[in-house]
């Protein structure tokens, strides 16, 4: 079956990682691809529904291989959230939040083979550090213990009117905590829904988006050539 798909140029991570890429946006209306279009790319990437398997065989077979699986999820806000009284992080915590993202988010899709072994890592610490200065996430909530340490972090982008989501969320034993502060923003941020992801095989967190109220939106695998 012919891959349907337009293929646009990934700026940002082709200048931070060195190496330049695309990503293959699927869609059954869209150009069929020439498998000559594909190879001036040293790196492709696809994210497709899990449900699509006719997309994933038709990949697979231009030698995309599956590097991960990802999960959405969706939690209504509602209201009268707990406040735990956590605040935006300051430049001074950038490094601080720098080397616990590093550490926190050291396997993702961004691994090896298909990237450096500090490429994860590197590239979490830079959104965190993104999200303190306001720039693609909006705020970067901090909790801290008695010594005033940070003990864990949620970053949080509103993405329309009524929506937000959770970019990065970590931390030592803080999830719930961390959890009812994203809620809390989102309500008086006016975000009625908030949607957070993670990888499939991340048991602790799905256990957490659960306990927390979130349900299942969608499912998804990353592909990689």
């Amino acid at each position: 079956m012919p891959v349907r798909a337009s293929i646009d140029p990934l700026e940002w991570e082709s200048r931070f990682f060195g190496i330049n890429s695309a990503i293959l946006r699927l869609a059954d209306d869209a150009a069929q691809v020439d498998p000559s279009q594909l190879a001036v790319w040293p790196r492709l990437q696809a994210k497709v529904p899990a449900q699509r398997t006719d997309w994933l065989d038709s990949l697979q077979q231009l030698q995309f291989q599956v590097v991960e699986g990802e999960v959405d999820f969706v939690l209504d806000i509602g209201v009268g959230n707990d406040n735990p009284g956590l605040q935006p992080a300051q430049s001074r915590d950038i490094p601080a939040l720098r080397a616990m993202a590093t550490t926190l988010f050291a396997n993702s899709r961004f691994r090896t083979p298909w990237y450096a072994p500090d490429a994860s890592g590197r590239f979490y610490a830079q959104w965190v550090e993104n999200a303190v200065n306001g720039s693609f996430d909006h705020t970067c909530q901090v909790m801290r213990d008695d010594g005033g340490a940070i003990r864990g972090f949620v970053t949080l982008r509103q993405l329309n009117s009524g929506e937000a989501r959770i970019g990065l969320l970590g931390g030592f034993g803080a999830g719930r905590i961390l959890m009812d502060a994203a809620r809390h923003w989102c309500e008086v941020h006016q975000s009625a829904v908030l949607r957070v992801a993670t990888q499939m095989g991340n048991r602790a967190a799905i256990r957490r988006y659960i306990q927390s109220g979130a349900t299942l939106d969608s499912a998804a695998y990353w592909l990689y050539r």
